[in-house]
């Protein structure tokens, strides 16, 4: 039968919801508060949301296999506090940024390596790790807070590009676009969503499932301990408990970004959109003058919400 290339209404809710949601919030933003829609607020909100962003970067790799990393959050304050320690003892910045990225890079590896090995739940294993990353973050100054840092320390998390825009902000985009690139494009990408879609028939089709499972925990890992690390710099402080609910944050802009839960479907690009998405709904939910404690509770009904939405748009694109 010959088809049309007309979009039903249920065609347009699954093809464009998420740039629908984000419209609709900005909107409803620039209705409170008129000046949200200036290019300084717009770089203030890609500067606020990039360290959510790098973090969604590394939980999108993890829940495309099927897992999820509970623990990304407390290894950016662990990053940040042993970043901010080695500079403190006279270690060269980069050297310690770097020393502070592989720490992330080791308690990834050693989460996916015991999930792989013993076959426990992810949520679990990554649960435990969340008390390993905080003990060490806490444990270095014994929970206070790393002050009197040298000036070059915040270059990475204030500096702007042209005077413009945020350093912080360039560096999430240049990882989204080579995420999105090595997902679409190379076999690395397409193992990943081949182990998310079906694990049994990725080990028969000869992929080294164990192998790629642990190395998207090791990426989570690096990318959150970096992100803990600008945080510390845009701060210019180390604060243990900076990135607590930072795990939160990662898997509602996942989710938001149509990733499912289950694997093997959405990508970067995705997840991009739902962290601009989540920071435009922070923003209004400040300028309402909505407590901090009680956005909670909303970020938790969008969550479901989103997931809700992905579960009827996906059941649409079956009937199709």
């Amino acid at each position: 039968m010959y088809k049309t290339n007309e979009l039903s209404l249920p065609d347009i809710i699954k093809k464009y919801n998420l740039i629908m949601l984000i419209f609709y919030f900005a909107i409803l933003t620039i209705i409170f508060a008129p000046e949200f829609l200036s290019l300084i607020n717009i770089l203030n909100v890609l500067r606020r949301a990039s360290f959510t962003g790098i973090v969604s970067i590394g939980m999108t790799f993890v829940i495309l296999i099927g897992g999820i990393d509970l623990s990304v959050g407390y290894m950016g304050n662990m990053a940040g506090m042993l970043y901010c320690f080695l500079i403190i003892v006279g270690m060269p910045i980069f050297l310690a940024m770097l020393i502070a990225v592989v720490a992330g890079g080791i308690l990834g590896f050693v989460s996916g390596s015991i999930i792989q090995r013993f076959e426990i739940p992810s949520y679990i294993v990554t649960i435990a790790m969340q008390m390993v990353a905080q003990g060490l973050a806490l444990s270095f100054t014994d929970g206070i807070v790393i002050t009197g840092l040298p000036r070059d320390f915040s270059i990475i998390g204030k500096i702007y590009l042209f005077k413009l825009i945020p350093l912080t902000t360039f560096i999430w985009v240049v990882l989204t676009v080579i995420s999105v690139l090595l997902l679409k494009y190379t076999q690395f990408g397409k193992r990943i969503y081949t182990i998310g879609r079906n694990r049994k028939a990725a080990q028969l089709s000869g992929i080294n499932v164990k192998k790629y499972s642990i190395l998207v925990f090791v990426i989570s890992g690096c990318l959150a301990a970096f992100a803990g690390v600008m945080m510390a710099s845009y701060l210019n402080s180390g604060q243990p408990v900076v990135m607590v609910q930072g795990e939160t944050n990662a898997v509602a802009s996942v989710v938001l970004g149509g990733t499912s839960m289950r694997g093997g479907i959405g990508g970067v690009g995705g997840t991009f959109g739902g962290v601009i998405l989540m920071e435009i709904i922070t923003t209004l939910f400040y300028l309402i003058n909505i407590p901090s404690f009680t956005q909670y509770i909303f970020k938790g009904m969008i969550i479901v919400g989103a997931i809700i939405l992905n579960k009827y748009t996906r059941s649409v694109n079956r009937l199709d």
